[in-house]
C-alpha cells in the first residue's frame, strides 16, 4: 500500500509555503493584480526559500524535489493567491523540461543567464493540435534548421519572458522541440482578461524567425517521449496549485458561514449551506488525492503516470470550478465584492481552466489515449 502521509522534511516545507501563502501572497494579491505583475519584493522572497527552483536539476543549484513534495509545496503556496503564483518570473513550466535535459548544450546559455536570477521562460505546447487553425505556431525545415512562424496560443508569463520553448510538430507531422534565447518575438496581449491578471498571459507572434541546430532540444520520438515525460509533471504541478486554491475557498467560506446569522443561528446550521459545504469539501479531497498519486506515479516511473496526470488535472479542473463557484454563492452579495477575496479566486479558476484545457477537453485525450493503447494490444 502507498502512503501519502508527507515526511517530516515535506511536512516543513509545506509550512514554510503556508506560512508565506497567508502573511504574505494574500494580503499582496490584489495589487499585484491591479497592476499586472507580481512584486519585486514577493519573487524575491520566494527566491531566498528556494521555492522558484523546486523542480530545477541540483547540478543547476536547484533542489530537484520529488514531484509528491513539490505538489505539497505548490499546494501550500496556492492557498494565498493562485494569481500571484502564476505570475511568478523563473523558469516555471520549463522546469520539467531543464530537469529531464539538464546537460543538453542548449541550455549553457540559460545556466550563464541564471546568474542574475533565473530568465524568465514563455512554454509553449502547440504540438497535440490536430487540426490546423486560422492562428497557431507553425513549424516547417530549412536546411539544418527550421522556420518558425504564426501566433501562439495564450500562454503564462508571455508578456515577461526571456526565452520561449516552443513545442510543436513541422509539416511532415515530426514533434520538435526548440528553443530562443533572445526576443524574437512579438507580444499580443489582451486574450485572458477575467483572471490570472498578475502572470502576464498574452500571445507570442513569430514572423518567419529561423532556429539553428543550436537551438535544436529534440525532434522525433525522442522529443516525443521527452514531451510527454514534461506534460506529465506540468500537470501534476498544475493540478496541486488548483488544490491550494480550493482549498482556500473551502476555509474561507467556512469561517464566513460559521461568522454570520440569520433567523437566530449560524448561516453554516442551515441545511443546504452545510450541504454545499460538505460536497466543496468532497471535491477538495478527491481532487487531492488524485493529485497525489499522480505525483507518486510519476516519481516511481509507473508507466502509466501520464494517464494519472491527465485524470488528476482533468479532475481538478472541474473541482475548482465548483468550489470557488460555491463560495461566492455561500458568500451572498458579498461574494461579488472585491473587499472579500472569493470573487478574485472564482475569476482566476475560471481562466486557469481556459489556459490548462476544459476538463472535458482532457477526458477526449485521455480517452484517445486509451482507446490508441487497446487497438495495439488487439492488432494482429
Amino acid at each position: 500500500m502507498i502512503s501519502f502521509q508527507p515526511t517530516e522534511e515535506e511536512q516543513a516545507f509545506f509550512q514554510v509555503a503556508r506560512s508565506l501563502a497567508v502573511e504574505k501572497i494574500r494580503p499582496a494579491a490584489r495589487e499585484c493584480e491591479k497592476r499586472r505583475t507580481v512584486s519585486a519584493d514577493l519573487s524575491d522572497r520566494v527566491d531566498e526559500l528556494g521555492l522558484s527552483a523546486l523542480e530545477l536539476p541540483e547540478s543547476w543549484g536547484g533542489l530537484e524535489l520529488p514531484l509528491l513534495s513539490q505538489a505539497l509545496i505548490w499546494q501550500g503556496l496556492s492557498y494565498g493567491d493562485l494569481g500571484v503564483i502564476q505570475g511568478l518570473p523563473g523558469a516555471q513550466e520549463a522546469s520539467s523540461l531543464f530537469r529531464l535535459s539538464s546537460e543538453h548544450r542548449v541550455w549553457h546559455r540559460y545556466r550563464e543567464m541564471a546568474k542574475g536570477g533565473w530568465p524568465t521562460v514563455a512554454w509553449i505546447d502547440e504540438a497535440e493540435q490536430k487540426e490546423p487553425l486560422k492562428e497557431a505556431i507553425r513549424v516547417r525545415r530549412r536546411g539544418s534548421g527550421y522556420i518558425v512562424d504564426g501566433v501562439s496560443s495564450p500562454v503564462r508569463l508571455a508578456s515577461k519572458a526571456d526565452w520561449a520553448v516552443i513545442a510543436a510538430r513541422d509539416e511532415e507531422e515530426e514533434t520538435v522541440l526548440l528553443a530562443f534565447d533572445e526576443r524574437v518575438w512579438e507580444i499580443e496581449e489582451g486574450d485572458i482578461r477575467l483572471g490570472l491578471l498578475a502572470a502576464g498571459i498574452a500571445r507570442l507572434r513569430f514572423a518567419e524567425v529561423y532556429a539553428g541546430p543550436e537551438q535544436l532540444v529534440a525532434r522525433g520520438p525522442e522529443a516525443h517521449a521527452l514531451l510527454n515525460r514534461v506534460r506529465a509533471r506540468n500537470q501534476v504541478i498544475e493540478a496541486a496549485k488548483e488544490v491550494g486554491l480550493m482549498e482556500a475557498a473551502l476555509d474561507y467560506t467556512i469561517e464566513y458561514t460559521a461568522g454570520r446569522k440569520a433567523f437566530g443561528q449560524e448561516i453554516a446550521k442551515f441545511q443546504g449551506v452545510s450541504f454545499t459545504i460538505a460536497e466543496m469539501a468532497f471535491e477538495c479531497r478527491g481532487a487531492k488525492l488524485l493529485v497525489w498519486q499522480a505525483a507518486a506515479a510519476v516519481d516511481r516511473g509507473d508507466e502509466q503516470a501520464g494517464g494519472y496526470a491527465w485524470r488528476a488535472l482533468s479532475r481538478a479542473h472541474r473541482s475548482l470550478r465548483y468550489v470557488t463557484d460555491q463560495a461566492v454563492q455561500m458568500l451572498g452579495g458579498h461574494g461579488y465584492v472585491q473587499e472579500y477575496p472569493a470573487e478574485k479566486w472564482m475569476r482566476d479558476a475560471q481562466a486557469q481552466v481556459m489556459l490548462y484545457g476544459r476538463e472535458t477537453d482532457w477526458l477526449i485525450r485521455r480517452g484517445e489515449q486509451l482507446l490508441g493503447k487497446r487497438k495495439e494490444r488487439v492488432a494482429p
